[in-house]
């Protein structure tokens, strides 16, 4: 297993394994064969199996059927070709400490093995993101690879005082990106994925 290594503050190392959200490093795209949908309930099993496959048993799978249980703002996309579910990716509300301005959190993104480096990761991101704006979500963070989201917009989210709730989580690995630049509170804050996400830091 391959992994980015990135240095705390303090000098000391934090590893983000490169199958930590499940992404893929390719931008590679397939032509004209996979569909981006909506998940749909028939895709469930589908969605627990490829978590559980690219994420090698983590708790993401579970974290996942627990969000669509207690999370009525759950949106969940899916890449398709034919009828085999191919790719999963997960966005859920965020908060920020001390406003009440609520953006997305994306988390966790996952393919196939198989149909990694196909760019059907990168497809679900993009799709996932072009939908919440076009929904007039106000930005989205992530926690990962800071070689691999910035192509999607995502800037490091220090640069809006924006904070990881986690501690230790290196600056550059927690990014946003901002569809509503004039509702971010000036003054930033902690920001806040679901407390289902606690179990897998």
């Amino acid at each position: 297993m391959t992994g980015h290594v990135l240095r705390r503050s303090d000098g000391s190392i934090w590893q983000l394994k490169s199958e930590k959200w499940g992404v893929e490093e390719s931008s590679k795209v397939m032509s004209g064969m996979i569909e981006i949908r909506k998940e749909e309930p028939a895709d469930q099993d589908a969605v627990r199996i490829i978590n559980e496959i690219a994420f090698e048993q983590g708790p993401e799978a579970a974290i996942v059927d627990k969000l669509r249980k207690s999370c009525k703002e759950y949106c969940s996309f899916v890449a398709v070709n034919q009828d085999t579910v191919m790719g999963h990716i997960l966005f859920t509300p965020v908060t920020i400490d001390g406003s009440n301005l609520i953006g997305m959190g994306l988390a966790p993104v996952a393919v196939l093995p198989l149909y990694q480096k196909q760019g059907i990761g990168s497809s679900l991101v993009r799709h996932g993101l072009q939908h919440l704006q076009r929904s007039g979500c106000p930005f989205v963070i992530v926690l990962g690879h800071p070689e691999y989201y910035p192509r999607f917009g995502f800037e490091q989210a220090s640069h809006y005082k924006l904070k990881c709730q986690w501690k230790g989580v290196p600056d550059e690995a927690f990014m946003v990106v901002i569809f509503d630049r004039d509702v971010l509170p000036r003054e930033g804050g902690i920001t806040r994925y679901r407390a289902e996400f606690d179990e897998a830091m």
